[in-house]
């Protein structure tokens, strides 16, 4: 995994747009709290890093973490990225996931890596990958997003 060189709140292009997500990292829903869910910031690559932690209740049958839980980390992972590239004023929901599983994740951290790859006035495209303790990517997805004005 890439060092990462700049930490919550700081932009990953110097655009004065870029929300602080710390208020997004800190008041974490039910959901991201279950997933561990922990925002690192961005890599030097302009990658969102965030960190989940999975426990051993997410296995299957198999011993290895069951794709659900894989997959609700990637969607997670793709929200607060694309959140990071707004302005406070707006929001995201995920209109599709496509959500690929390549390798069994084990139980322990799975970090995720994001990046916006597509944006338009309504609509944003992110993908994201996430990546076990022995750097082995597990799955990946792209994330298909709607932006909403915050109500």
């Amino acid at each position: 995994m890439r060092r990462i060189d700049r930490l919550i709140g700081s932009s990953p292009t110097t655009s004065s747009a870029v929300i602080d997500v710390t208020d997004a990292a800190a008041n974490l829903p039910p959901g991201a709290q279950l997933l561990g869910r922990e925002w690192l910031g961005f890599d030097e690559g302009g990658q969102a890093l965030i960190r989940f932690h999975a426990q051993p209740a997410f296995t299957n049958r198999h011993g290895t973490i069951q794709g659900g839980f894989l997959a609700a980390m990637l969607d997670s992972a793709t929200g607060i990225c694309a959140l990071a590239a707004l302005s406070p004023d707006l929001t995201v929901v995920t209109r599709s996931l496509d959500t690929r599983f390549l390798k069994p994740a084990a139980v322990g951290p799975i970090t995720a890596r994001a990046r916006v790859i597509e944006r338009t006035d309504r609509d944003m495209v992110v993908q994201a990958e996430l990546v076990d303790a022995d750097s082995i990517i597990v799955a990946d997805a792209t994330a298909r997003l709607r932006i909403l004005s915050k109500k």
